[in-house]
């Protein structure tokens, strides 16, 4: 079987995961030895039969191996022929095996799988080699390209499938309605799948499986991306990040003021403040959501949210200055509290002069290169003023595209009329930030809901880098909706052809004047001759994009006018530039 490649990890992620395995299924499975004793013992006085279950399942790259689980069945013949997916009131488990299996303790043996690296402790659910044979291709491709979990996030949200699947039509219910979803949220995992997403996904589980959290499942894009991930993704790596630049601003500062007066504060100290101004504008910035800002595609006004944070964390920074001191300056250990002495461990003045350009780094350090072009954008904006009565859009899509949309809504002579309100994106790693200056306020799914919700009058297309399918999937959504769905061209990609055949295009173009536009030599393998010569690419691609969406909408008599439309600007254009040019 071959290998899916289409999310492809660091071999230093996969080295991590698998010493991770190790350690904790290593660890756990001489723990819970005494447990196991006393489980066997518990299911040999309910039932007779062996204690294990070994079960044929498929895992990483399509190879078979045997599953182990505490026998929670009957040891009879009915228990082997029955169906291969198991109902509440499956009369096959015994009294034992069913607290067994409510409580999960009958996946607790997989933990030799893991250890002897069949499986993980977080992936797709391993499946019965049987119904691996009815999923696609593709989806085989994607899910068996990892090693099979003992939990996931498929696994979380259906903790109770036994629960949705009735007795007599097992495998129907499962197939039609469980497995799909299951497949889908585990090609979602296969996707965004991390050390961070797993620890994630392992504390949901210890979560699931107590008794007052059993009833309400986390949100799906939590299971995926959830809080360990953002922490230390949205947090802790900004904090690092902070710690170096106030470190460094701290040098700075103490360089000046040593050009103006004596200065002998310590290494140590320096360091210590350092941390602690960087961890106080951390928990600040985090209270005003500015670890939420999508940096690398953020508006240059979003560098104002740093200068709250900045701004009270100074002032905590002077206040404790002024009661913290030191006995001995290179002395960091010797610290007490007073309110007596007016001797300040820093200079309070230098401390703002470290704070500024702390400030000023940590905008520069968010930006990059990105910065000039942010502030002349901006800039851009800055000059128009919104009027009050405009219609709300929601823009479809993350990606460059979406900048081009709200690029030109925001400060084009749309400005005015169109309210850009949020950005709706698959990418689960983008939910809850802010792109191109806008929020980015759910997902495609969400479309209608959002709609209806913030009085949403028009929606833009703007993803153009998905399959068909995909693509009329997320339109029927938007059609649904009582706003009206317009496309925005694939600005990008036209600009990019129009860049791999510039001088070709330039020498025909500037003997356009002089010959029969039919004669010209125009690149064969760009849209049409016609159209290059009296369109923009992006607007014959604007053109058939709304062809499309009417093609899709069924009304074919819309589309049949279309193209007659189309035809008669063409034939009409093309008859007065050969006029012209004879």
């Amino acid at each position: 079987m071959g290998n899916y490649s289409g999310h492809v990890q660091s071999p230093y992620a996969d080295f991590i995961k698998r010493v991770f395995d190790l350690v904790i299924s290593g660890s756990l499975l001489v723990i819970l030895s005494p447990v196991f004793i006393y489980l066997a013992w518990r299911i040999k006085r309910d039932s007779p039969g062996p204690v294990f279950y070994r079960g044929l399942r498929t895992g990483k790259d399509g190879v078979n191996f045997y599953i182990f689980k505490l026998r929670t069945m009957y040891e009879h013949p009915d228990s082997y022929q029955g169906s291969r997916v198991t109902a509440q009131d499956d009369p096959r488990i015994t009294p034992v095996g069913r607290r067994l299996r409510d409580t999960k303790l009958n996946e607790l043996p997989q933990l030799w799988n893991v250890f002897k690296g069949e499986m993980s402790l977080v992936g797709p659910r391993p499946e019965d080699p049987q119904i691996v044979d009815e999923w696609t291709e593709e989806t085989r491709l994607e899910i068996l390209s990892v090693r099979p979990g003992m939990t996931s996030p498929a696994s979380i949200l259906y903790y109770d499938e036994e629960n949705l699947l009735l007795n007599g039509k097992v495998m129907q219910i499962y197939m039609d309605d469980v497995l799909p979803s299951k497949l889908r949220l585990d090609q979602l995992y296969v996707r965004y799948r991390s050390f961070l997403g797993d620890l994630d996904v392992l504390f949901y589980t210890q979560l699931v499986l107590l008794p007052r959290f059993q009833k309400s499942s986390p949100p799906e894009e939590n299971l995926l991306v959830g809080p360990i991930n953002n922490l230390v993704r949205r947090n802790f790596s900004w904090f690092t990040v902070d710690t170096l630049v106030t470190l460094i601003a701290i040098g700075i500062a103490g360089l000046i003021w040593r050009s103006f007066a004596p200065l002998d504060v310590g290494f140590r100290t320096a360091i210590l403040f350092g941390i602690g101004f960087a961890f106080l504008f951390s928990l600040i910035g985090a209270i005003f959501g500015v670890h939420r800002i999508y940096w690398s595609r953020s508006s240059i006004l979003d560098a104002m949210d740093l200068l709250p944070a900045v701004a009270i964390a100074t002032g905590l920074t002077l206040l404790i200055n002024q009661f913290v001191l030191m006995k001995d300056p290179e002395d960091t250990y010797n610290v007490i509290f007073s309110i007596w002495n007016n001797q300040a461990l820093l200079p309070p003045v230098m401390i703002v002069v470290a704070a500024s350009i702390a400030y000023f780094g940590f905008v520069v350090v968010r930006y990059r290169e990105r910065l000039v072009t942010g502030l002349a954008s901006r800039w851009v904006g800055w000059r128009g003023v919104a009027q009050p009565a405009q219609e709300r859009a929601l823009i479809v899509g993350a990606g460059e595209t979406a900048h081009y949309a709200s690029l030109m809504l925001n400060n084009g002579k749309y400005r005015n009329t169109i309210n850009v309100f949020g950005i709706v994106d698959d990418d689960l790693y983008k939910l809850d930030n802010r792109i191109h200056g806008i929020n980015v306020i759910g997902r495609c799914k969400d479309i209608p809901n959002l709609v209806e919700q913030y009085d949403i009058g028009l929606i833009i297309f703007t993803i153009h880098n998905i399959n068909p399918e995909m693509r009329q999937e997320i339109l029927q959504i938007c059609y649904n909706t009582q706003a009206r769905t317009v496309f925005f061209p694939d600005v990008a990609a036209a600009l990019s052809q129009i860049a791999r055949h510039k001088d070709r295009f330039t020498l025909e173009w500037s003997r356009a004047n002089h010959q029969n536009v039919n004669d010209i030599n125009f690149p064969s393998d760009l849209p049409c001759r016609i159209c290059l010569s009296l369109l923009s690419p992006p607007q014959v691609k604007d053109w058939l994009e709304k062809l499309e969406n009417t093609a899709l909408q069924g009304d074919m008599t819309d589309v049949i006018h279309h193209i007659r439309l189309f035809r008669e600007v063409i034939i009409k254009e093309s008859q007065d530039i050969s006029i012209e040019a004879n």
